[in-house]
């Protein structure tokens, strides 16, 4: 039985991982860099541990000092949240030698998904629709080239251990074929350390949708709907929301089944995501699956009545899912609060908060780690927050977000609040008239 969870990373989803533990009744332990002595997840954990200084590769990616302070407390399992470790394969692997229960999928799950152009394999092969494109990793230039002409132009050059918009370019015309490969074989090299890439057809103004999953160590694996995640700039999300306003309930069951057919195919264990593509055709393709808690999943918990983190403490407990049937109700919307300037082209903007008010009200839910007197330091993604509404109808989610926009007061730093405030307001936004270039047009007008 897991009775103690350390925690590997900060923030507002260590904060939010606390609160289910203690729900749960489980002892929790906070591991918190210098930068990060006065983040909230260290001041409501059960016990907190320095493992280093300010820069992620000294506290949140140094895994021995994880693991030193997972010895120390006694801890017996450990969660990774989102990014840092959480879908590092090696660290599961070494958790594992070590006698801890790691909250999340297998190792070997890990990295056969975390490998994308094998991911994609995976899934054509289990009956997944994909996108057109390479057989694998691309070798070399010249079969790049030849790859793009016999794909067609517009084409997408990715990295195959990449995440987040990195190492990732578009190539529109054949003169670009060249700059956009070596580009994106070099950032992937700087970023994941693997500078192996593979190419796709690009679709053009798509949405972007995502099915979350749970896999329970008894074979049983259900979905619990989708969420729509195309408001986003260079391939990072803003606002997420669910359902999908652009799909029907017979595209969703499509989609859905779908997902359920790619992780059984690995015999998914724990909570994880299909993403897609979807064209304006509402033609589908599987584009990636992450390993690991998402950012949005409080959209999901919300529609659905069920606590993510606590399926995946169950889950890793060896559990039953506790529904094997979802129902979704209502619409949830996200938006994603960054210390960012919107007037300039997102700036970070880290500093000291000088005032700090939450909305709130009915269908409310804000999750954070902030404060008035918190030092956001500049070492880390830019996310201090998430504002989640929850409402019968998509135009009263909408509403209800306008307004809790309107009471978020965040003063002494720049945020993207005004951005979102100006999205509510925005007719294709309202009239579910976009894709995920929608940012970037607005921006040119």
């Amino acid at each position: 039985m897991i009775k103690k969870i350390l925690i590997a990373n900060r923030g507002e989803i260590a904060l939010r991982i606390i609160r289910t533990c203690r729900e749960m009744g489980i002892k929790t332990v906070a591991v918190y860099s210098d930068a990060d002595k006065d983040s909230l997840h260290v001041r409501f954990a059960d016990e907190a541990v320095c493992i280093g200084g300010s820069v992620s590769k000294e506290s949140y990616l140094n895994i021995p000092r994880i693991l030193s302070a997972a010895e120390i407390t006694n801890s017996d399992s450990i969660h990774p949240g989102y990014g840092f470790l959480a879908e590092n394969a090696d660290f599961a692997e070494i958790c594992i030698d070590s006698k801890l229960n790691f909250i999340g999928p297998l190792p070997s799950m890990i990295t056969s998904m975390g490998n994308k152009s094998f991911a994609k394999d995976t899934m054509r092969d289990a009956g997944v629709p994909v996108v057109p494109g390479s057989d694998g990793v691309v070798e070399n230039l010249e079969e790049a080239k030849k790859l793009a002409l016999k794909i067609g132009l517009p084409i997408m050059i990715k990295a195959s251990a990449g995440g987040g918009g990195k190492g990732m370019r578009i190539v529109r015309e054949e003169s670009e074929i060249e700059s956009a490969y070596s580009n994106a074989k070099a950032e992937a090299a700087n970023s994941f350390g693997n500078d192996d890439i593979y190419i796709e057809k690009f679709v053009d103004k798509p949405r972007h949708i995502e099915i979350q999953l749970l896999g329970d160590m008894h074979g049983n694996i259900i979905t619990l709907g989708e969420r729509d995640c195309s408001v986003q700039r260079r391939h990072q999300k803003l606002i997420e929301e669910s359902p999908s306003p652009f799909i029907d309930d017979k595209i969703r069951e499509e989609m859905c089944n779908a997902a359920i057919l790619g992780a059984k195919s690995v015999n998914y264990l724990g909570a994880g995501t299909i993403e897609f593509l979807v064209d304006k055709d509402k033609n589908f393709y599987f584009m990636e699956m992450n390993t690991r808690i998402q950012v949005e999943h409080p959209v999901t918990e919300e529609i659905t009545e069920t606590d993510l983190i606590r399926e995946q403490i169950r889950i890793a407990n060896g559990e039953k899912l506790s529904k094997k049937k979802i129902k979704l109700r209502g619409h949830s919307i996200e938006c994603r609060i960054n210390a960012e300037d919107p007037d300039n082209n997102f700036r970070p903007s880290p500093g000291i908060v000088t005032a700090f008010n939450q909305p709130g009200g009915n269908g409310i839910r804000v999750d954070t780690h902030c404060y008035t007197g918190y030092m956001i330091p500049p070492f880390y993604d830019s996310m201090i927050g998430k504002l989640i509404t929850y409402a019968p109808t998509r135009n009263d989610a909408i509403r209800k977000m306008s307004r809790a926009l309107d009471e978020f007061v965040v003063e002494g730093i720049k945020t993207t609040i005004p951005f979102h405030q100006m999205i509510m307001q925005n007719d294709k936004f309202l009239n579910n008239d976009y894709d995920t270039g929608f940012i970037d047009t607005l921006r040119k007008e």
